[in-house]
């Protein structure tokens, strides 16, 4: 439930997307109904909140003072709901959580399944989304908590929409043929790995990035020699010598391949952070901070035996 007049969502989305086509888009309205809303707070407010720029439209001064107070009047609303749940003898109504593909796999099952089990009246719903959407629903008010990993395209840790906090660093670990020179040795850096083709994910997503980013802080341009979104097909590509990945960890792979997965040193070791995400003012809700408890048991569950040897997994996220 919100108490922000839906119009001035309409406003924040056409400053989030850039324009009115954009923003009806996202929103699953027409342009003529965006237009239409715009005008109407406009008239109420007695000013004007956009002008025209070239082709397109800008908002005015005006519309970013109405901006910045939304947001404020937007996380005391969201305090208030939490410091409210905190009173509650019993949780209920729908608590949504949203995650990547191995968030959503690993994290979050767990996490929704107890929260059920502890409080019979609360339904728990867990969406799976790339980081992007992730902060798109949180925004929407259609989930709660999100675990999202930092891409170039995250939002900033400053951002006035959003709580944002580390959760925990996923490390890579290399991937390589069984027999493979450097598959015997019980651990190994990027800079190690510099002259072997790559198996990385498709230009501008999340996996490739990841690749590259990691590749490069190691001193190196990765020769890329075949291109993969899901974590068994880069494995099937590792297991006919076609090349080397990274993969992190809570990305599991089929111990059927003939590959060996291998921990990654250096300082800092590569890896890829995640964040616990809600909207501003919404991070000290109970059940917030009761899945935070649970996602963090399960991870240092996961993380405490060593490189997995894995089952198979979904796409490379």
């Amino acid at each position: 439930m919100s108490m922000i007049d839906g119009k001035l969502r309409v406003l924040q989305m056409v400053d989030r997307h850039g324009s009115v086509t954009a923003a009806a888009t996202a929103m699953k309205y027409t342009p003529s109904a965006v237009s239409y809303q715009l005008r109407q707070l406009a008239e109420q407010l007695g000013v004007k909140l956009v002008e025209p720029a070239g082709r397109g439209i800008k908002l005015t001064a005006a519309a970013r003072t109405v901006l910045r107070h939304t947001a404020v009047m937007q996380a005391q609303w969201e305090q208030a709901r939490s410091e409210l749940a905190a009173t509650s003898e019993e949780s209920s109504g729908l608590f949504t959580l949203c995650g990547f593909s191995t968030a959503a796999t690993h994290l979050l099952p767990l996490a929704a399944a107890t929260l059920h089990d502890r409080h019979p009246r609360l339904r728990v719903r867990v969406v799976e989304a790339e980081p992007a959407r992730c902060f798109e629903l949180l925004e929407a008010e259609e989930a709660d908590l999100a675990l999202v990993m930092v891409t170039a395209d995250s939002p900033s840790l400053s951002d006035g929409r959003f709580d944002q906090q580390s959760l925990l660093d996923d490390p890579l670990d290399l991937v390589v043929h069984a027999e493979h020179p450097l598959a015997a040795r019980p651990t190994v850096t990027l800079a190690d790995a510099a002259r072997e083709p790559w198996i990385i994910g498709t230009p501008g997503g999340a996996y490739h990035q990841l690749t590259v980013t990691a590749c490069v802080a190691a001193g190196f341009a990765p020769d890329i020699a075949h291109q993969a979104d899901e974590w068994e097909t880069g494995a099937a590509l590792v297991a006919h010598r076609l090349g080397v990945m990274l993969i992190p960890r809570l990305g599991l792979i089929n111990t059927e391949w003939p590959v060996t997965r291998i921990r990654l040193s250096g300082e800092p070791v590569p890896a890829r952070r995640i964040l616990a995400t809600t909207r501003k003012g919404g991070a000290g809700h109970p059940l917030v901070a009761q899945t935070l408890d649970l996602i963090q048991v399960a991870s240092s569950s996961l993380f405490s035996g060593g490189v997995p040897r894995g089952t198979p997994s979904a796409r490379a996220e």
